[in-house]
């Protein structure tokens, strides 16, 4: 059984970085989910696949599968790049595009 440590990005349809500054660990699928035949829902017997960890830092999330015996890997963060606008460029006279109202 393997797990998997990530930190998640921030949600797109938001402007805030909410949620994304903690290290997660999940533990990988054992087996396929299976679909129930009267009803059509997904389902799994595997119990791990609930447990989702949170963790302030890579090392403790690190430390925490080593002392359990969890075999893990680590997915790096994807930080994003931070854009410099500014509102005036909107209007300077060398815009590649002339204003126009």
């Amino acid at each position: 059984m393997t797990a998997r440590i990530y930190r998640p990005s921030r949600n797109a349809m938001q402007s805030g970085k909410g949620k994304s500054k903690q290290w997660i660990l999940v533990h990988e699928p054992a087996q396929a989910r299976k679909i129930e035949p009267l009803m059509g829902y997904t389902s799994s017997s595997d119990m791990q696949q609930q447990i989702k960890l949170s963790f302030s830092t890579l090392e403790e999330a690190e430390a925490y599968a080593q002392r359990n015996g969890i075999e893990y890997s680590v997915q790096p963060a994807h930080d994003a790049t931070p854009k410099r606008v500014s509102y005036p460029d909107n209007f300077r006279a060398d815009r590649k595009t002339p204003w126009t109202h």
